[in-house]
């Protein structure tokens, strides 16, 4: 199996290095311009909104014509956007930038249908784990490599290498990468987009997997502040604290996802999974010691990788072959809502109430996702109980 994905997993390794350089730069890169924190939080829901109005759209596209050819398209959108950020001269043209990148950018929900095309179901929740792990590997090196090419090189010199790295994922894409489909004469059109939350098979998966993701990004907006405040971290701690639970989450993906989808199926291994960031984000209120810390890192990545791709495992395998990537692009739409929705409401907890309550945003949606899922449990028995006496 990890034969047929490596290429895959290669260009999206890449990618999120590239990408990874980005994120920790952009704040203090808008704020050089004269702007102000809002203006930073204004420019990052902007480009959720892009990608939330873009992802579905680009998925159900890549379910008509191939996945190749979306993923060239967004890779040729990133390497614009990103350069256009390096020859940035005023706030409007990163603006632009984001804007484009946002809008051409459906490569996850895609990337993801990608994956789902060349292995069986049973095999789904390990390979999203590799994709997770991934992600991850590419979360711990790019902000280094970043890091020592500001430092030498300033603003513009990450952004021009994240675009050079886009250039090298997009060549690589359209010499090595093989079509993951064969043409069918069946194919979904957009209104399968709005028809995919009416589903009784994916409606119920997909509203649990928001109230993961108002979770994660309640935590990821406040996390740093978060350290600041209840630990005093300084921003180099604040790398380590970041380049540690990416390792931890690496490792869980890739040595662990397996072992616990075979024992527990896609749905226990969910369900442990959002436990265990139920009581993790939970203890954020009485963590006062960098050993407490540990014990909450492990837990956060423990959970983010046991969800993650236990969800994403049940609503894939719930989507035929013909709609993967619509299904799975509206799916990754929902990261792109919660990205515009929980970070003012998860820093204005922390900023009006205290660092103790940080994690009570996340805590909350955490316990939400973790109640539907064992509702959900408790339905499937019945629900195929229903479909063998249907049978019969």
């Amino acid at each position: 199996m990890i034969r047929r994905l490596f290429p895959i997993l290669g260009i999206t390794f890449i990618d999120i290095l590239g990408f990874s350089m980005l994120i920790p730069l952009l704040p203090y890169f808008v704020t050089h311009f004269g702007a102000s924190p809002f203006v930073v939080g204004v420019l990052f829901s902007t480009f959720s909104f892009c990608q939330l109005v873009s992802g579905p759209i680009w998925g159900n596209v890549s379910d008509r014509i191939g996945r190749k050819g979306v993923l060239i398209i967004s890779q040729i959108g990133a390497t614009i956007g990103w350069a256009m950020l390096g020859a940035a001269g005023s706030i409007g043209f990163v603006f632009a930038a984001r804007i484009l990148e946002g809008f051409s950018g459906g490569n996850i929900g895609v990337t993801q249908a990608y994956v789902a095309d060349l292995v069986e179901p049973k095999d789904r929740s390990r390979a999203f784990g590799l994709i997770g792990a991934t992600f991850g590997a590419g979360m711990i090196f790019g902000p280094l490599i970043e890091s020592v090419l500001f430092q030498r090189f300033g603003y513009s010199a990450p952004f021009y290498a994240a675009a050079a790295l886009q250039l090298v994922t997009l060549i690589v894409t359209i010499r090595y990468l093989p079509e993951s489909r064969g043409k069918t004469e069946e194919v979904v059109g957009p209104a399968e987009i709005i028809r995919t939350f009416q589903n009784k098979k994916f409606a119920p998966l997909l509203w649990q997997k928001l109230a993961l993701s108002l979770s994660l990004y309640g935590w990821f907006s406040v996390m740093a502040l978060y350290l600041a405040k209840q630990l005093h971290f300084s921003p180099e701690q604040t790398d380590y604290f970041f380049s540690g639970t990416s390792t931890l989450n690496v490792f869980v993906n890739v040595f662990l996802i397996s072992r616990v989808s075979d024992w527990l199926g896609d749905r226990g291994m969910s369900t442990l999974g959002l436990l265990s960031l139920f009581v993790g984000f939970g203890l954020l209120s009485i963590v006062h010691s960098i050993y407490a810390l540990a014990i909450v890192a492990v837990l956060f990545s423990f959970g983010l990788a046991l969800s993650n791709s236990g969800l994403t495992a049940l609503i894939s395998v719930a989507a035929d072959a013909k709609r993967q990537g619509t299904v799975l692009g509206v799916t990754s739409s929902l990261d792109s809502l919660s990205g515009i929705i929980s970070p003012p409401i998860s820093t204005a907890a922390l900023g009006n109430l205290g660092s103790q309550w940080s994690g009570a945003y996340s805590c909350f949606f955490a316990f939400v996702a973790l109640i539907a899922g064992i509702v959900q449990t408790r339905r499937e028995p019945r629900r195929h109980t229903q479909l063998k006496e249907e049978a019969v």
